[in-house]
């Protein structure tokens, strides 16, 4: 199987690094607008070589590790390019919009995947092999996709030892902005809150473990995520507003002194650890 990863970051170098262990896999080619990112992956091995948009529509499968837009500009540029046999694998954040962007004629080559996995880092050189390996990848409206497509996909994720979930376009988009939109917006919120209350030394001296994990995410690249903002905006809102109303709960009860309501819910809160163990 030859493959072609369009966008050579984490998500499209760490998964070129899992691919090169499987047996079916022959070569990885690359492709990146930015040439720095083009040398760094040639320079870290990541791909064995950089190609062009033509060679690109040659190959067995085709995987968009690109930010929304890009993604759907490319399946847009891919119509008419390739072959009945080609595969085209997105890693998009978002999904409905996506899906919804396919070109008609390329849809039964296209299968939409998400895999929930990432950090706050950036570029090739923050790529690494186990950055999929025993992580949850969703496959959104498979049945929509070709059987040969649908078997590639399950074929690469299960190679590279990933855990599958299904589920519609619309309903993905939905728990995502609540399990990992909204967790960002949350962090870059703390960040600024802080900044605007504390010098260097003061964040520097008293930090702990704590804010650090809470402000880890505001490290995300902004690109990225104001892409991924905008394509789920109506979802991201309501998950928004519904940490707003928490949020104000809690307020409210501390600054009336209702410890016990306080205390429960945080005991309740106390139960999403029971889900992760």
């Amino acid at each position: 199987m030859k493959i072609g990863i369009v966008g050579l970051g984490l998500m499209g170098g760490s998964l070129a690094l899992s691919l090169r262990k499987l047996s079916f896999v022959s070569n990885i080619y690359g492709l990146d607008h930015n040439t720095e990112h083009q040398k760094e992956a040639l320079r870290l091995k990541l791909v064995e070589k950089i190609i062009g948009f033509d060679e690109l529509c040659t190959l067995d499968l085709i995987i968009l590790a690109i930010p929304v837009n890009g993604i759907i500009k490319s399946l847009q540029a891919l119509e008419g390019k390739i072959s009945e046999t080609t595969t085209i694998i997105d890693l998009g954040s978002t999904k409905e919009v996506i899906v919804k962007a396919v070109p008609p004629s390329i849809r039964k080559n296209f299968v939409a995947a998400h895999p929930m996995t990432g950090t706050e880092h950036s570029g090739p050189g923050a790529a690494f092999a186990d950055l999929y390996n025993d992580q949850v990848v969703v496959l959104c409206d498979l049945e929509d996709s070709g059987t040969l497509q649908q078997e590639t996909a399950v074929r690469i994720f299960s190679g590279i030892h990933m855990r599958l979930s299904y589920m519609h376009a619309h309903e993905h988009d939905r728990h995502a902005a609540f399990i990992s939109h909204m967790p960002h917006v949350i962090s870059y919120s703390i960040a600024n809150s802080v900044l605007s209350q504390e010098d260097r030394y003061n964040i520097l001296a008293m930090a702990a473990g704590g804010f650090r994990s809470m402000s880890r995410l505001a490290k995300s690249s902004p690109d990225m995520w104001e892409d991924i903002f905008k394509q789920n905006k109506a979802n991201l809102l309501d998950a928004i507003e519904t940490f707003q109303n928490e949020l104000e709960e809690f307020k409210k009860e501390i600054k009336n002194d209702a410890w016990q309501e306080v205390r429960e819910k945080m005991l309740k809160g106390n139960k999403l650890d029971e889900i992760f163990s």
